[in-house]
């Protein structure tokens, strides 16, 4: 099976076009849960810019990295070294920066805990690294309007209002970006090891270097192609839930040859959305009933799972909201970091 290329500039053509660009589009994560986007309508040259900013980032010495340090910020953001994250308890072998929505912290021991997260970025002075808040920004912005494009297409695909997904983005709501520089994978490891992601949709640059593998249907790792000025889609385990296995969130991980830079543009809702089943024709219903894949396809198991023997991917549950979701994630990728902050 092949990841398929879907163009986007159908979103600017007429209203059967967008109807038919809908429909293809749940179509295909209903199957895979992978494609590329080509024409999605940023400026030319403009991934160019975000990449050129990561390579300048990545080429400095640790202590200005470290001006930055993830370990500085109980609400997870800044850089970090190669190996700080853990995926199903197994170490990362790339460094970046996280970056999510800029919002007002509250009290560190504000309830629920998932509240917590809510906080400042930090940035790299302007006499380190020009422009890297103020592109970050930007592309915080034009990711974010591009992902409610896709939110409003697989709306339109489930038959359900355009706008239904993105009523769930408010002034809480909680996006992540994360620059990522992949060393060379040691034998036996993995950049990023197999995993699901959280939230809505996720959007990512992958670059030039191939190294992005998917798990298809039928149980093989492939490989996505190298398309330039692109961007690869997936969706989390939000759309997961709440569309009842109609759409899957697709295993996938970064097992790469030669060194690798990225960009993923996660999309994330209010805090508090629930990710209760929507209502969905029977048609839906129906398909996955049909389809064992579907009918059993899993979410990723909480730390306490995990130690419990619960399979990486394998969990027949999912927390009630988006936030503990979050808060799930950090527990299991940042054990360190959660237990200095929060004694978790």
């Amino acid at each position: 099976m092949r990841i398929p290329t879907i163009d986007l500039g159908r979103l600017r053509g007429s209203a059967a076009d967008r109807q038919a660009l809908a429909e293809e589009l749940t179509a295909v994560y209903h199957d895979i849960g992978f494609a590329v986007l080509v024409n999605h309508g940023l400026p030319e040259g403009y991934l160019d810019r975000v990449f050129e900013m990561m390579a300048a980032f990545f080429a400095l010495p640790e202590d200005q990295k470290l001006l930055i340090d993830k370990h500085k910020s109980r609400h997870f953001r800044g850089w970090e070294a190669v190996g700080t994250e853990f995926t199903n308890n197994r170490p990362d072998i790339r460094e970046q920066i996280d970056v999510w929505s800029e919002r007002p912290a509250l009290a560190a021991d504000v309830e629920p805990a998932y509240l917590r997260l809510l906080g400042p970025n930090q940035w790299m002075p302007d006499d380190v690294l020009a422009e890297q808040r103020a592109l970050t920004l930007d592309w915080f912005d034009r990711l974010g309007t591009l992902a409610d494009e896709v939110l409003s297409l697989f709306a339109v695909g489930l038959e359900l209002d355009a706008d239904h997904f993105c009523t769930a983005f408010d002034d809480s709501s909680m996006s992540l970006t994360k620059f990522i520089n992949y060393p060379p994978t040691p034998d036996g490891a993995a950049g990023v090891n197999a995993h699901h992601d959280t939230g809505f949709v996720t959007l990512l640059a992958a670059g030039p270097t191939p190294g992005l593998q998917v798990l298809d249907p039928t149980g093989d790792w492939i490989d996505v192609p190298v398309v330039p000025d692109s961007f690869v889609l997936n969706i989390g385990e939000m759309l997961q839930a709440m569309t009842g296995n109609y759409l899957v969130a697709t295993p996938h991980r970064v097992i790469t040859s030669e060194p690798r830079m990225s960009a993923a543009y996660f999309h994330g809702p209010s805090l508090d959305t629930a990710l209760d089943p929507i209502t969905l024709d029977q048609r839906f219903i129906d398909a996955v009933a049909q389809s064992e894949r579907h009918r059993t396809a899993g979410f990723m198991a909480t730390k306490e799972q995990t130690e419990a023997g619960v399979g990486d991917m394998a969990s027949a549950t999912h927390t009630n909201t988006y936030g503990d979701q979050l808060w799930n994630y950090f527990a299991r990728s940042y054990p360190s970091m959660m237990e200095q902050h929060y004694r978790k």
